[in-house]
C-alpha cells in the first residue's frame, strides 16, 4: 500500500469545490441520495492510496485498484451524517462505503488514527436545498 503525501497542485480540478481546505458542498453517494458528510466537515488532502474499484470483473482473481490522490480527510466518523465501514482489510484499514445503498469503496478508515478519507471522485457533491 501506497500511502504519501504529495503537493497540492495549483491547478486542481477540484478546485470548485474546496473553499478554505474545506468541502464547500455537502457530499452525498453517487448512487442513492444519501447524504455523506455536511459541508465544511472535511478537509481537503492530497494523499495517495490504492483504492479497489467500485465494480469488479466477476472470477478474476485479484483486485482492480486506481491510485487516488484527492480526499475529504474526516477527523471523527461521527461527523458523517452516512457511512458505513467494511472489515478490517489491512494494519488497522477498513474501507468506507454508502450505508444505505452499499455501494463502495469511496474511501478509508484508519483505525490507528481514527480518521477517515472520502475520494472526491467518488462521491456527488451539491449545496444543501
Amino acid at each position: 500500500m501506497n500511502e504519501e503525501k504529495i503537493d497540492n497542485c495549483k491547478n486542481n480540478i477540484y478546485d470548485h469545490l474546496i473553499a478554505e481546505e474545506k468541502n464547500k458542498h455537502s457530499v452525498y453517494c453517487t448512487k442513492c441520495p444519501s447524504k455523506i458528510l455536511p459541508s465544511t466537515l472535511g478537509k481537503h488532502m492530497n494523499i495517495e492510496f490504492n483504492l479497489p474499484h467500485m465494480s469488479q470483473k466477476k472470477n478474476c482473481e485479484s483486485i482492480e485498484c486506481e491510485l487516488l490522490s484527492d480526499y475529504w480527510m474526516v477527523p471523527d466518523m461521527y461527523m458523517f451524517d452516512n457511512i458505513g465501514f467494511s472489515k478490517p482489510i489491512e494494519s488497522g484499514l477498513k474501507y468506507l462505503i454508502c450505508a444505505d445503498c452499499e455501494i463502495g469503496p469511496i474511501g478509508w478508515y484508519d483505525d490507528k488514527t481514527k480518521q477517515s478519507y472520502v475520494a472526491l471522485s467518488r462521491v456527488k457533491h451539491a449545496e444543501d436545498s
